[in-house]
C-alpha cells in the first residue's frame, strides 16, 4: 500500500514507480509488434498459432467464426431472468446514448454560402470483448449495443476462447441479443491484428473498439492509423473519495468489486478525510473478501496496487485530476457532491453519493463502462455513440457568396505564397 498524507508532490512519478513494473513496457511492446507482424503476413495461420500458444485452444481456421445457429441456441438456453437482465441493460444503454446522437445540419456562413455537417455510421467496426476469469457479458452491451443503435452496417466481434475452444454461453447469447451475428473465437493481440489487417476468415474493419489488458492496449496503439481506435481502456481503475459520512463497509465492497477483475494490474485509489477510517476499511476488506469467489486474487491486488490519500477534500480533488481515474466514486455528504463533480474534470465516470456504486455503471445504468485508464482520461472521454459515427463537413458557394470570399482568399494566397490556391478561385471570375 502506498500512502500519501497531506502531500501529493511528484504524485505521478511516485505512482508510476509503484504501479509500473520495470521492463514491462519494452517487453510488451516487442511482443505485440512481433505478433502483429505475423498476423499481417500469415493471416489465419498466425491467428490459429497464437490462439493455441496464448489460450491453449487448437482451433482450425474454418472454426474461428461462431455459426449463427450456435448464437441462436445460446440465446434460447439462458434463463428467462438472465435474458431479462441482458435486455434491460441493452435498453438502458441505448436510451442513454440515444440522447447523445448528433443531427446533421446546414446553415449560412457570413459569406452567404451553405455550410454544415453530415453524420454517418462507420461502415464496419470490430468490438473486442476480453476473456480472463469471467465472461464479461456487460462489455458486449457497452460496445455492440451502441453500434447497433447508431446503425453501423457491419459489427464483427471477437473474444478469447477457453482451452476447449468454446465461448461462454451467456456471452454468445448477449452477442445475439445485441443483433451481432459475426463473432469469432479470437482474443488478445491476434484479435486486434486480425481486425486491423484482415485474414482469409476475418475481413478487416475500419475501427476497433473495446477494453483489454496491457497487450491489447499496446496492440491498439500500434495499429492506430491502419484502423481507427476508440480509446485505450486498460486494466480497471477505481478511486473513492470519502468523508466522515461514508460507511467503511460500502467503501470496502466497492474497492473489492473493481479489484475482482483480476488481471493483476488494476489500480485502486482511496482518498479519506478521516485517517481513522482506513483501519475500518481494511477490516471490512478482510472480512468481505474471505467469502468471495476470487478473494485470494483480490487480496493480492489490494496488497500491491492500492494507493491511499489522507487529507481534505481539496487535496482529493487535486489528486483525482492528476490520476484521471476510470471510475470515481464520491462517497461524501450531499452538500459536497456538486462542488466536487464540477472540480474534478478528468474522471471517466463520476458515481455520485453513497448509493451509487461503480457496479451500476459496469452493468446497467446507461453510460458505457468502456472508459479511459492509465491517466488517459486527461484527454479521452468514455465511449459514446459519436465514436461509432464519422462526420463530413459540407461547403456550397454560389457566384454571389464566392465574390464575398474573394478578397480573403486572395490575401491568404499571397501570405502563404500559394498562387495556385488563389488562382483556383480567381479563374472563376475570368
Amino acid at each position: 500500500m502506498l500512502i500519501f498524507r497531506n502531500d501529493i508532490n511528484q504524485l505521478q512519478d511516485r505512482l508510476d514507480a509503484y504501479f509500473v513494473r520495470s521492463g514491462d513496457s519494452t517487453q510488451i511492446r516487442d511482443t505485440v509488434a512481433r505478433v502483429l507482424a505475423d498476423i499481417k503476413s500469415d493471416g489465419d495461420a498466425a491467428v490459429c498459432r497464437y490462439t493455441k500458444q496464448f489460450d491453449g485452444a487448437e482451433i482450425p481456421p474454418e472454426k474461428l467464426r461462431v455459426q449463427i445457429p450456435e448464437l441462436e441456441a445460446a440465446a434460447e438456453s439462458i434463463t428467462s431472468d438472465e435474458r431479462s437482465a441482458i435486455e434491460e441493460s441493452i435498453h438502458n444503454v441505448q436510451e442513454f446514448h440515444r440522447r447523445t446522437l448528433p443531427e446533421s445540419w446546414s446553415g449560412k456562413n457570413p459569406h452567404g454560402a451553405t455550410v454544415g455537417e453530415l453524420y454517418y455510421p462507420v461502415r464496419r467496426v470490430g468490438c473486442y470483448v476480453p476473456g480472463g476469469q469471467v465472461p464479461l457479458v456487460s462489455t458486449v452491451i457497452m460496445s455492440c449495443a451502441i453500434g447497433q443503435l447508431v446503425g453501423v452496417p457491419e459489427i464483427a466481434a471477437t473474444t478469447p476462447p477457453s482451452a476447449d475452444g468454446q465461448i461462454a454461453t451467456p456471452l454468445l447469447a448477449t452477442f445475439y441479443l445485441c443483433g451481432v451475428t459475426e463473432v469469432y473465437r479470437v482474443g488478445g493481440v491476434q484479435a486486434i491484428g486480425a481486425l486491423s489487417y484482415g485474414t482469409e476468415t476475418l475481413p478487416s474493419v475500419d475501427k476497433v473498439f473495446g477494453p483489454g489488458n496491457a497487450y491489447v492496449m499496446e496492440a491498439k496503439r500500434q495499429v492506430f492509423g491502419q484502423v481507427g481506435v476508440d480509446l485505450l481502456p486498460g486494466p480497471s481503475e477505481v478511486m473513492i473519495i470519502a468523508d466522515a459520512s461514508a460507511d467503511p463497509r460500502y467503501i470496502a465492497a466497492d474497492l473489492l468489486a473493481q479489484a475482482e477483475h483480476g488481471s493483476g494490474k488494476e489500480r485502486i485509489y482511496l482518498a479519506l478525510t478521516e485517517e481513522a477510517m482506513l483501519a475500518e476499511v481494511q477490516d471490512a476488506i478482510e472480512y468481505q473478501s474471505s467469502s468471495l469467489t476470487h478473494g485470494a486474487a483480490i487480496q493480492k491486488i489490494l496488497k500491491n496496487n492500492f494507493a491511499v490519500f489522507i487529507g481534505d477534500l481539496d487535496l482529493a480533488v487535486e489528486a483525482a485530476n492528476i490520476i484521471a481515474p476510470e471510475h470515481l466514486e464520491l462517497q461524501v455528504k450531499d452538500s459536497e457532491i456538486d462542488r466536487l463533480s464540477q472540480s474534478i474534470t478528468t474522471a471517466g465516470s463520476i458515481l455520485q453519493g453513497h448509493n451509487s456504486p461503480t457496479v451500476l455503471g459496469d452493468f446497467t445504468a446507461g453510460p458505457s463502462h468502456t472508459l479511459p485508464t492509465g491517466y488517459s482520461g486527461r484527454s479521452f472521454s468514455g465511449l459514446r455513440a459519436t465514436d461509432f459515427l464519422r462526420r463530413s463537413s459540407i461547403v456550397r458557394y454560389d457566384a454571389e457568396s464566392l465574390a464575398s470570399a474573394r478578397s480573403t482568399v486572395s490575401k491568404f494566397s499571397s501570405m502563404e505564397q500559394l498562387d495556385a490556391h488563389g488562382n483556383s478561385l480567381e479563374i472563376r471570375f475570368s
